[in-house]
């Protein structure tokens, strides 16, 4: 494919969304080619409807391995529809999480096992791996109290669970992390959110000077 793949992980409360929202722009302004933003579970249609079956509180009986399921369904049509075609077109994609959410919260938090939610998203992806993923790292204690502060809307399925299964998370990305170092950067996702935006904007400048340029003042 010819495009570049970019991922951001981190656990509930590492305020992913809030850096995607200024680092965008910051990258749109020195890109070299088109930037095609993007969720998971979610980005189309189909996978929107997926992540609300997910993610409704109501459905507190959903099954772990149902639960894993679904994503990598929503995964495969995401690839399908919105994120191959992008970089099959040189476009580069900023895709809020991917597979490795998959490993950490539902292989670790949910405790089905690493490899075991490793093998379906094999059979989704197709051997599809980001270009680079920028881990934000932020202890569970913060992420949980930084929930409860700034959720304005509902809190939805994961964010409801307790301290123990978000330690699992960040635990599992911290191994990815340590396993994967050469495609992901783990970013200290405790400093401010100007620093944070700072340091993922460094990263994809210096690793991808092909794709971004630095114009800004």
């Amino acid at each position: 494919m010819k495009g570049l793949f970019i991922t951001i992980e981190g656990p509930d409360g590492a305020g992913k969304t809030s850096v995607i929202e200024e680092l965008y722009p910051r990258l749109q302004a020195t890109a070299a080619k088109q930037i095609v933003k993007t969720r998971e579970p979610g980005g189309i249609p189909i996978a929107e409807k997926i992540r609300h079956v997910i993610l409704d509180p109501i459905n507190d009986q959903m099954d772990d391995r149902t639960e894993a399921l679904l994503y990598a369904a929503a995964r495969r049509q995401h690839l399908v529809e919105k994120i191959w075609p992008a970089l099959d077109a040189g476009k580069i994609v900023l895709c809020d999480r991917f597979v490795d959410s998959s490993l950490a919260y539902q292989g670790a938090g949910r405790g089905i096992g690493m490899d075991e939610v490793l093998k379906i998203n094999e059979f989704a992806i197709e051997g599809t791996i980001p270009d680079i993923t920028l881990y934000l790292d932020v202890d569970s204690d913060t992420g949980l109290q930084r929930i409860m502060k700034n959720r304005t809307n509902q809190i939805d399925r994961l964010d409801s669970e307790g301290l123990q299964f978000h330690q699992r998370v960040r635990h599992a990305y911290l191994k990815l992390a340590e396993a994967n170092a050469d495609r992901i950067v783990k970013i200290d996702a405790r400093k401010r959110l100007d620093e944070v935006v700072e340091d993922c904007f460094y990263e994809l400048l210096t690793c991808f000077p092909e794709y971004f340029q630095s114009r800004e003042v």
